[in-house]
């Protein structure tokens, strides 16, 4: 557009897409509720013209845009679960841009598309997460999924701190209901992940009881003023935090104050929403689309074809795997023509 704006694809989460349209975007979303993949003739069906943009936002599904790195418009990948899935940097190397929430994970990325097209863009809590006068009802909550055949490690970790620490209560529900009725949230990062979950309870105005971790969250908070922390996976640890925060409300009281005003400034939608807006900019004026075009990789397409036939054979869905075969078969006759083995 003219203006500045962008037609943007936005394919997957909606995550902070209300954010894109604020800023004056035109998004159309291409959600995805299961496995499925999208050509490039899809998308300009959808948009109703070809866009500026093709967002492809995390859904944690097989890839799900085929010839991605043929597509002739700006591309980028807003990359949420590294932490689950390693072959997340291959794929995003087809991309122009890649927007990644785990900052640990910026170099794997960087290595496949170079540091200058990568962005670490945190997560951020949604603007429905706010205060409430609600009256506490808990002294230590957990919320989430406790099933010991999907969560394992969080189903031991809460049924040893539940030994040590009788008052901890765990349910499930909406996080924008239930953590302001607690004295103090609990966090789990059972794979070390900054994950949604310590922004949305910070948002809430709670005070959080957070893993000791990577990934960028000392430098977005700091412990003792923000938010308290444990070392993981010890429950010893975790119940000498909580009782500390709960024999001193005026330290609870500010804590989660300041955790609240620290998301107000810096991690809502409108915060994500720029920073990937300047991130496609930089791509636009960068030319990024006209130079992948024009120097196209032979060893990314070796390693997407390989990619097309692993989800080929994995995907369990017979119309989706021969769309992946073709892809494979369409990379494979353009590496012939090229003379590549």
């Amino acid at each position: 557009m003219g203006d500045g704006t962008l037609t943007i694809a936005w394919v997957g989460g909606q995550f902070f897409q209300h954010g894109m349209e604020a800023l004056g975007h035109r998004v159309v979303r291409l959600p995805l509720a299961a496995p499925g993949a999208f050509t490039w003739e899809d998308i300009v069906d959808r948009c109703q013209g070809a866009p500026d943009a093709v967002v492809y936002t995390d859904r944690s599904l097989p890839p799900p845009l085929l010839g991605v790195e043929r597509f002739p418009c700006l591309t980028a990948f807003y990359c949420i679960d590294s932490h689950i899935h390693g072959w997340y940097p291959l794929y995003a190397g087809a991309f122009d841009l890649c927007a990644v929430s785990l900052k640990g994970d910026l170099p794997r990325f960087a290595a496949e598309l170079s540091p200058q097209r990568v962005l670490w863009l945190p997560p951020f809590a949604e603007d429905r997460y706010q205060p409430s006068e609600a009256a506490k009802q808990w002294d230590l909550l957990f919320v989430g999924t406790v099933d010991p055949e999907t969560t394992p490690r969080r189903s031991d970790f809460l049924r040893r701190l539940a030994g040590v620490f009788p008052g901890l209560a765990v349910t499930r529900g909406d996080f924008a209901q239930l953590f302001p009725r607690a004295r103090v949230v609990l966090n789990i990062a059972e794979r070390g992940d900054l994950n949604f979950r310590v922004m949305e309870a910070l948002a809430c105005g709670a005070c959080l009881l957070t893993p000791r971790i990577g990934n960028g969250q000392d430098e977005l908070f700091t412990d003792g003023v923000h938010l308290a922390t444990y070392e993981p996976d010890n429950e010893a640890d975790a119940a000498r935090q909580a009782r500390l925060l709960l024999a001193d409300a005026p330290r609870r009281e500010a804590m989660a104050q300041a955790g609240r005003q620290c998301i107000d400034a810096a991690h809502r939608p409108t915060h994500r929403a720029a920073a990937l807006t300047n991130l496609l900019r930089q791509g636009l004026d960068g030319g990024l689309p006209g130079t992948r075009l024009s120097h196209p990789d032979p060893h990314r397409a070796r390693a997407l074809r390989l990619l097309w036939l692993h989800w080929a054979e994995h995907c369990g869905d017979g119309a989706l795997a021969a769309k992946y075969l073709r892809e494979a078969r369409l990379l494979a006759g353009a590496a012939s023509r090229e003379g590549q083995p």
